[in-house]
């Protein structure tokens, strides 16, 4: 499991570890990338320290070891209160990490819930930016981990296509459509 969002300041979530105890089954191949308060620095390195061999943390963002981690991720954790656009879900789907995501701006907009009955989604949201909103999406995501269906919820991300291309097409879709609409109205 992975946690990355690369600040622990108050946009994003790491402060959900002020008011959660982590058990050692939470935290076994948890990886932290963080930097920002200190106190909640603090709290991530007593977590690392509570569990050697089964959690690390690293108070600096380097983008190499971000994407050999992310690589080598099953559960990709993203809990931001805000996030205008965010790249990082999308490397992350990419690599085959399923991603459990606030639904705030663009993980919302790149991340589907899963939905087990269709097969279709992505990853796992959750709304409120609360701790237990957040453990919750964690727990569904293990669950699925879990069952049968984990490697078409991992195909399903990296079959997303984030490319400009798609983009294009869809602008020129709604672009053609105000143009016919202007034309006939």
């Amino acid at each position: 499991m992975q946690w990355c969002p690369e600040s622990t300041d108050t946009r994003d979530s790491i402060s959900y570890y002020r008011s959660s105890t982590i058990s050692s089954e939470e935290t076994s191949g948890s990886f932290w990338s963080a930097r920002g308060d200190p106190a909640i620095a603090s709290r991530l390195q007593e977590i690392a320290g509570a569990h050697p061999g089964k959690a690390g943390i690293r108070f600096a963002f380097d983008n190499t070891l971000a994407h050999r981690v992310m690589a080598g991720a099953d559960i990709f954790l993203m809990p931001s209160r805000y996030e205008p656009c965010g790249l990082t879900q999308m490397y992350a789907l990419r690599y085959g990490a399923v991603p459990v995501v606030r639904a705030t701006g663009g993980l919302a907009d790149t991340v589907q819930e899963y939905n087990p009955q269709t097969r279709e989604g992505t990853g796992f949201r959750f709304s409120s930016y609360d701790a237990s909103d957040f453990l919750h999406a964690i727990e569904r995501a293990i669950e699925a981990w879990k069952s049968p269906d984990w490697p078409r919820i991992v195909r399903n991300g990296m079959e997303r296509d984030f490319s400009w291309n798609t983009s294009a097409a869809r602008y020129l879709k709604v672009y053609e459509h105000a143009m016919k609409k202007r034309r006939n109205p």
